[in-house]
């Protein structure tokens, strides 16, 4: 010990090889990733594999330890990864070319499975991403364009959903998610005729609209005028005098001031007898 501790150089390098030594044999592992430990090229144990509704902390996540030199450690993301696909062209069944933009959310759930059939998430999503988009024509190709503004748009993203799983599961992972984030058809004139055939169906609703409002108000227009008439010849059955005099007024002032189109016309020339039955009201009742 004497002559080690006299001698830096060796010193130095003892240190170096235990560092070496620990960093071999001790681990971290973080919550967010899986733990594949291989001794000597073979899978030997999993360490905080994926368990749903686990709280951190109960993981197993944490200081491990290995045999050093001779087991190494692969390490698999436990967050959820993402797929993109972008301007994949579909035809839907109403011959409507289109292009969709999608993307699909999975998890690694055996990191065992995918380490011995793709050993990284980045070939995972290699062998997903041709799946997704065959699976979207698919979907996609039987439907008509209109589908995709409906209700039935949450439909089709289960079914592609179930047809990604079915592979997924052979690397290990679960889809979590499908969505598409636009579907747009071609510049030229196929986009411009599928304005024109919306720009068409709106107006034809709009007529529709139109045409129930009209009757609404004549049937209204003419519930009021039967309640109108029901209410004059209520009046007129309790009072006939106070009746006729009050259509009078209403006749005298059709006659004298307004012209018909409801406006005063300022100048009427008419000219009757006194004792002429039309102007009885203005005589006075004996």
């Amino acid at each position: 010990m004497t002559r080690l501790a006299r001698n830096p150089i060796a010193l130095a390098f003892l240190a170096i090889i235990l560092l070496v030594l620990i960093g071999s044999t001790v681990s971290v592992v973080p919550e967010t990733k899986q733990a594949v430990i291989v001794r000597f090229g073979e899978p030997e144990r999993i360490i905080n594999p994926y368990r749903a509704n686990v709280p951190f902390g109960d993981t197993g996540a944490g200081l491990i330890a290995r045999w050093p030199f001779a087991e190494e450690i692969h390490w698999i993301d436990k967050r959820i990864l993402s797929i993109d696909m972008d301007r994949q062209q579909v035809q839907s069944t109403d011959q409507q070319r289109l292009q969709v933009d999608a993307f699909a959310r999975y998890r690694i759930v055996d990191p065992l499975r995918m380490f011995i059939s793709a050993r990284t998430e980045e070939r995972v999503s290699e062998q997903l991403k041709p799946i997704l988009g065959s699976a979207l024509r698919n979907e996609l190709g039987r439907r008509p364009f209109a589908a995709l503004l409906t209700a039935e748009r949450s439909q089709i993203m289960e079914n592609i959903q179930k047809a990604l799983n079915r592979v997924a599961r052979q690397y290990g992972a679960e889809i979590v998610d499908v969505r598409i984030k636009r579907a747009d058809l071609l510049e030229g004139t196929p986009l411009n005729s599928a304005f024109q055939r919306m720009r068409t169906a709106r107006e034809q609703e709009a007529r529709s609209i139109r045409a129930q409002g009209a009757k609404q108000a004549q049937i209204i227009r003419a519930d009021a005028d039967a309640e109108a008439a029901s209410i004059y010849a209520e009046a007129f059955g309790k009072d006939p005098d106070f009746y006729d005099f009050y259509r009078a007024m209403q006749s005298y002032e059709t006659t004298f001031v307004d012209n018909g189109s409801g406006k005063e016309q300022g100048r009427s020339s008419i000219i009757l007898s006194p004792s002429n039955d039309y102007l009885r009201e203005f005589r006075g009742r004996r």
